[in-house]
């Protein structure tokens, strides 16, 4: 079942960049420069002007499909989606998977029916217990910042059975952290990207892509 190949293709992937820009465009080169330096979960922002004209274009040219080693493998998500109808419009535009900041009962009904794995935010026990009972795998823990790594084994004092994945906050300096704690993934933002768009050179994406997942595989005992 695809589902279960991308939910599993997400968390050996481990790190997730979360991709904002200005332009469809400048998104689209922002992801190519984050799968190039080592990053397979790449997650475009509905907040991206023409967000679903990036999704089409990158769907394009990455695939699930191949081995985890060819240069054109990534799995290709939509974020920041508050509503069914904007998920079923990624999902149509190749999306391979969706993450909410928020829990919203009716876009994880929306992604079970069409068997795409749902991240919802989530920030307490009672809504990670919620989204578990509507089917949820992952659960985003956002804004990720307001916690400190020690929350996720907290977190599975009541609830083991929890995928937990922090998102925002998350560094190079305490990505180790995250990671020994338990999380299943973490999500990467600004810190990805802002030395790029600050300086315009692009390749420096590249780079910290790269750091993040050295770090991540030393994290691993990769």
């Amino acid at each position: 079942m695809k589902k279960l190949r991308v939910l599993q293709q997400l968390t050996e992937a481990g790190v997730v960049a979360v991709l904002r820009a200005d332009s469809p465009e400048e998104v689209v080169e922002m992801s190519r420069r984050a799968i190039k330096g080592g990053i397979k979960a790449i997650e475009i922002t509905m907040t991206v002007p023409f967000a679903l004209r990036a999704i089409e274009q990158l769907a394009k040219e990455y695939s699930s499909d191949v081995s985890p080693d060819a240069d054109n493998f990534a799995i290709i998500g939509v974020g920041t989606v508050l509503d069914p109808e904007t998920a079923r419009a990624a999902i149509l535009a190749g999306a391979e998977y969706v993450v909410s900041p928020a829990l919203n009962p009716d876009t994880i009904k929306l992604c079970n029916r069409y068997s795409i794995p749902i991240l919802p935010g989530t920030m307490t026990i009672h809504e990670i217990q919620t989204a578990l009972e509507l089917g949820v795998d992952i659960v985003k823990l956002f804004p990720g910042n307001l916690y400190s790594p020690n929350v996720i084994p907290s977190i599975k004092g009541p609830l083991p059975q929890a995928n937990v994945m922090p998102t925002g906050g998350v560094s190079l300096d305490n990505l180790k952290d995250w990671i020994k704690a338990g999380a299943v993934a973490v999500g990467i933002g600004s810190d990805l990207t802002k030395d790029a768009v600050k300086t315009g050179d692009f390749s420096l994406i590249e780079k910290k892509a790269a750091a993040y997942i050295a770090a991540y595989r030393e994290a691993k005992g990769l």
